[in-house]
């Protein structure tokens, strides 16, 4: 990739919106250029709760908390948001209007990187498949900088020399980046999320996601999932992955990875496991074949990747019985690729619950029809959960008085499964600590 001159911001008057990582992640990037900008965060400060970045400022930076000021927002030449932050706030809105400028550190850093970058959105899997890409690069001794939505702020990996970077990013931080030429794109799948932010629904959500498609020089897009391609439908820009289909497939009979019809892995050599994990490792497997990683260093960083905390996640085995964290399915897609191809000798207690974001719980219905299963739903929306199948539901308030029901029934051949397909603030302080409290439970009753 041809070296990118760096911007300058020196004479811009730039605001913050946004005080967690990414927030001071963009300060220190300001900071490093010679300007001081205005930082603003919505949350009041309580000095009872610790903030990533209230304590983290330099004297120097004007700091205002509680709500959005809008003499500063209209006063700026830049406003870069935080993706939390959406684009509709009418403070936002009113500065978008005024003709100010308004951008996410995506964009920050997209103007500055010069290694190719790959660049990884979906509902569901991304940051599994971030995660592989980042380990085929290392495994072939690549410097490599893995980042975005999963782990560092993206600006932060501009300090480190780096020949490939790996991007995990969410539909709000595409909203707000126009730069992006990855090397490889792709979007895994989509599926109802965030309808909150997307009042237009489903078709607003995924013209965010396919934003990362818009300068890419390849696009990996799903075989079954005909919302992962562009706009403009498939073209010669366009890889595909999926079971028993596209240019890199499952062949579910053997249980083998194919690339153009040639088996290049055994699924039971792979430390992932279930369907969604393999087509996980087609993808990644995709993506790093489009920027020159050695199939041979991608192949064995699928055979020893054990993935994610909190993603399928087997945290307890006693007796038979089996305890899987996957409390980062804060979504029903996520919880139907956790169901998929699922196979017990006994009964899945399947855990459910926790705040909806206004989703439709109803495509569960056929992921959950089969005789042994039992539902446990708690939280927010547990009784709506609960409403899909009466006959094999119990309804508690929260996961502790579940699970606590669940220990006495079990036998071997059984699992117990946190796949709650809603997100977890309405008990929890994120799906980390859902899975964690999860994890700590099952030592305790299993």
């Amino acid at each position: 990739m041809a070296e990118r001159l760096m911007t300058e911001y020196g004479n811009k008057k730039v605001v913050i919106v946004g005080l967690g990582l990414t927030g001071l992640s963009c300060v220190d990037f300001f900071m490093a250029r010679g300007v001081t900008p205005r930082v603003m965060d919505t949350r009041a400060i309580d000095p009872r709760i610790v903030r990533p970045g209230s304590d983290k400022l330099p004297d120097s930076v004007e700091c205002h908390t509680g709500s959005l000021n809008k003499p500063w927002l209209m006063d700026a030449d830049l406003i870069v948001v935080s993706p939390g932050i959406a684009l509709a706030t009418p403070e936002l809105q009113a500065a978008a209007d005024a003709g100010i400028e308004i951008i996410g550190d995506i964009e920050l850093f997209c103007r500055e990187a010069i290694a190719p970058i790959v660049a990884i959105t979906g509902s569901n899997g991304k940051s599994t498949v971030t995660t592989l890409v980042g380990e085929m690069a290392e495994e072939a001794g690549w410097q490599v900088g893995v980042g975005g939505n999963i782990g560092v702020p993206a600006l932060a990996l501009l300090k480190q020399p780096c020949q490939l970077y790996v991007l995990e990013l969410s539909s709000f931080q595409l909203e707000t980046t126009y730069s992006l030429q990855a090397a490889a794109a792709t979007v895994l799948n989509v599926t109802e999320d965030h309808m909150v932010r997307y009042p237009k629904g489903l078709p607003q959500y995924r013209a965010a996601k396919l934003r990362i498609y818009d300068q890419a020089k390849v696009c990996v897009v799903n075989e079954q999932d005909a919302l992962t391609l562009p706009e403009t439908g498939k073209d010669n820009r366009c890889v595909s992955f999926g079971v028993d289909g596209g240019d890199y497939q499952l062949d579910s009979e053997h249980q083998q990875l194919l690339v153009n019809q040639h088996p290049v892995l055994a699924t039971h050599e792979m430390q992932l496991a279930g369907l969604h994990n393999y087509t996980n490792g087609l993808a990644a497997l995709a993506l790093a074949d489009a920027v020159g990683i050695p199939r041979a260093a991608s192949l064995q960083a699928l055979r020893t990747c054990a993935g994610l905390e909190h993603r399928f996640q087997v945290i307890h085995m006693r007796k038979g019985v089996r305890w899987v964290n996957d409390s980062k399915a804060t979504n029903v897609g996520s919880t139907q690729a956790a169901l998929r191809g699922l196979k017990l000798a006994g009964t899945l207690y399947l855990l459910l619950g926790g705040e909806g974001k206004m989703a439709d719980f109803t495509p569960l219905k056929s992921s959950i029809s089969g005789d042994h299963i039992r539902l446990y739903c708690f939280g927010r929306d547990g009784r709506q959960l609960a409403q899909l199948r009466p006959d094999i539901s119990t309804l508690t308030e929260t996961m502790e008085q579940a699970m606590k029901e669940i220990a006495p029934k079990l036998v071997s051949g059984d699992m117990v499964l946190l796949s709650p397909a809603c997100a977890s603030f309405d008990q929890f302080n994120s799906f980390e600590h859902r899975g964690h409290e999860f994890a700590r439970l099952a030592e305790e009753l299993g």
